[in-house]
């Protein structure tokens, strides 16, 4: 990364709220910073919240309630158009009669760059998206992917301060969306822009952000970095929504300092409390910290139900006393068959509690 760009600004939200009507509240008195230069992800479900919450940044929509910085200025009552931010929508909203050129250049036609500035930008905004060479043809004859680029050139030729993506990714395929999404992450840290980013895909929030916000019924469930959500999940909610998660009711036995004895059947295990009382609460476990071992060992009984081959990997569903959990194993060589008794235990790093009900 080249560092923060000179026009980065951060983003603060201070206790906003977005209701419609006297009764549909679509933002819930939220707090939220997102420094200068970095990526950062609203992450949900449909009906969350998030895209509302882009929405006020770029003034397509008015807070409510609260107050909206961009920088050190307060943008809450200013319209879109004089709020220095460019969004790249979903539907990449390209002019079909335009050219790819036509297009890039659009916005800079408004914004008092003459003739020669604006071809000067509008070429290097194709070369930054991998599109030199492509300014005659019209969006038609473009794939998808890099339609999506010819969006992200129009926004990022504008220079501005904050730069929003709604779902860029949705309308491509598996393969496509993991390339522009490295190529969008590229571009950002390159460029050292401020993104403010949209998707209810987990994968993709994950590779992309400096931080993840992950909202829930209209407010911020948990926010931290892809590592901190994926391995410390706040609730059942985030470990569950936060790649797939195995939520197993335990109970907390004892407590020593930060640490916690669990028991899951006739088997105890100690890891961090997080500050969990003694009581009923649930083990979040991904996965790939699942570990199995055939006949009986230091761990819960269990037997195989369903036993996938997968090509780089094993996947089981494995039933024990306590239900049916999924574990991920990397030996395909020699795995389990259905009916095969087995021991279900943990990677030492693998499980983190979390409260035994929803907060």
């Amino acid at each position: 990364m080249t560092g923060i760009n000179a026009k980065a600004a951060s983003v603060r939200f201070e206790n906003v709220s977005k209701v419609y009507g006297t009764k549909v509240t679509a933002v819930d008195n939220i707090n939220l910073e997102v420094k200068a230069g970095t990526l950062v992800t609203l992450l949900g479900p449909s009906g969350c919240g998030k895209t509302t919450t882009l929405r006020m940044i770029a003034g397509l929509e008015m807070a409510t309630r609260g107050r909206i910085f961009i920088g050190d200025k307060d943008v809450t009552k200013l319209p879109a158009t004089d709020r220095d931010v460019s969004m790249v929508f979903q539907s990449y909203a390209l002019f079909p009669h335009m050219t790819v050129m036509e297009n890039v250049s659009y916005g800079l036609k408004f914004s008092g760059f003459d003739k020669a500035e604006t071809k000067e930008k509008a070429l290097a905004g194709l070369g930054l998206v991998g599109l030199t060479g492509y300014g005659a043809r019209l969006p038609s004859e473009l794939s998808g992917g890099q339609q999506q680029r010819v969006a992200v050139a129009r926004a990022l030729v504008l220079e501005p301060q904050v730069l929003l993506f709604d779902e860029p990714l949705s309308n491509l395929d598996a393969k496509l969306r993991r390339q522009v999404r490295e190529e969008i992450r590229e571009i950002q840290q390159t460029l050292g822009l401020t993104v403010v980013y949209v998707t209810h895909d987990q994968e993709e929030a994950l590779a992309v952000s400096d931080e993840i916000v992950v909202m829930r019924n209209a407010a911020i469930a948990q926010k931290g970095t892809p590592r901190e959500l994926y391995e410390a999940p706040a609730d059942a909610f985030v470990a569950d929504f936060i790649g797939e998660a195995n939520l197993i009711p335990v109970e907390i036995t004892a407590l020593d300092g930060d640490m916690a004895t669990v028991r899951i059947a006739d088997y105890t295990h100690r890891l961090p409390s997080r500050g969990l009382p003694q009581g009923p609460a649930k083990l979040a476990v991904r996965p790939s910290r699942m570990r199995l071992v055939a006949g009986q060992g230091d761990g819960v009984a269990a037997v195989i139900d369903k036993a996938t081959y997968v090509g780089s990997r094993m996947e089981y569903t494995v039933t024990a006393a306590f239900g049916t959990v999924f574990a991920v194993l990397d030996d395909v060589a020699t795995p389990f068959t259905v009916g095969d008794a087995v021991t279900i235990s943990f990677a030492a790093s693998g499980p983190v509690l979390i409260p035994a009900q929803a907060s």
